[in-house]
């Protein structure tokens, strides 16, 4: 039996879920609603499309693929639906829906728009207030994905913020790496083969196992050299803190 969806919002998450779920034979997405008519436009080939929160069709299920703040408003356009209403945020309670059916659908992933992914290898956490909404949920995630797991809001929370400091601060440190580069005239390339490695080295080891470099060694000497280059206030404060997150970590294991 097909499952039928229908998209709220026209983002990154809501583009990339659309993707997904258009390439899944288990999945038809009925209509995509939203405020901006020109990304509307961009679904208009494979589904109905509508800028009119008021004429959203019946599906199965209702994913708010919207900003965390635009969530409750989006919700209040649901609330003469049955079906299960989800919002895909990491960082917002299921509470805030009001819905009797309703949960959440959180991809653990970066979306840029453009740059196509695999969702087989995402993982998508789940949660419902009913039973048969999880059970939904689940069969909806396995459409699309290898990886469903069932967290809670508190768990999710957590799981968001560990996210932030894996991923947010640390394409961060990527575009101080390239600043650091570009004025010496270096491409950032260089550092590719480094970068991949480091991500690659956790599949096989802790992170804390996997950790090398001048503040793990206690070497004094390259840590004042490197300062010594920062010219940017900001940059010797994340060289000097995360040094000292660094050390501080390793004398707790000696």
């Amino acid at each position: 039996m097909m499952l039928t969806v229908v998209i709220l919002g026209t983002g990154n998450v809501a583009e990339h879920l659309f993707v997904a779920f258009t390439q899944s034979e288990k999945i038809h997405v009925a209509q995509v609603v939203g405020r901006n008519m020109d990304r509307l436009k961009e679904f208009a080939n494979n589904t109905l499309i509508s800028d009119n929160f008021n004429k959203i069709v019946d599906a199965d299920f209702y994913i708010i693929a919207v900003k965390d703040d635009a969530i409750p408003l989006v919700s209040q356009y649901l609330s003469d639906k049955e079906n299960i209403v989800v919002h895909t945020s990491g960082a917002i309670s299921m509470d805030i829906l009001k819905q009797k059916n309703s949960g959440v659908f959180y991809p653990i992933q970066t979306f840029t728009k453009g740059k196509s992914l695999d969702f087989n290898s995402i993982p998508i956490c789940i949660e419902a207030k009913q039973q048969s909404g999880l059970q939904m949920l689940h069969k909806l995630g396995s459409s699309i994905s290898n990886k469903v797991y069932e967290i809670s809001s508190p768990q999710r929370r957590k799981l968001h913020l560990a996210a932030v400091f894996a991923n947010n601060f640390v394409n961060h440190l990527y575009y101080v790496s390239e600043k650091i580069c570009a004025e010496e005239d270096l491409p950032f390339s260089l550092l590719h083969p480094l970068i991949k490695e480091t991500a690659d080295k956790i599949n096989y080891f802790s992170p804390c196992e996997a950790q090398t470099g001048p503040a793990l060694r206690d070497d004094i000497k390259t840590m004042e050299s490197h300062l010594h280059l920062l010219k940017n206030k900001k940059q010797t404060e994340l060289y000097t803190l995360l040094s000292e997150a660094i050390k501080e970590e390793h004398e707790k294991k000696l």
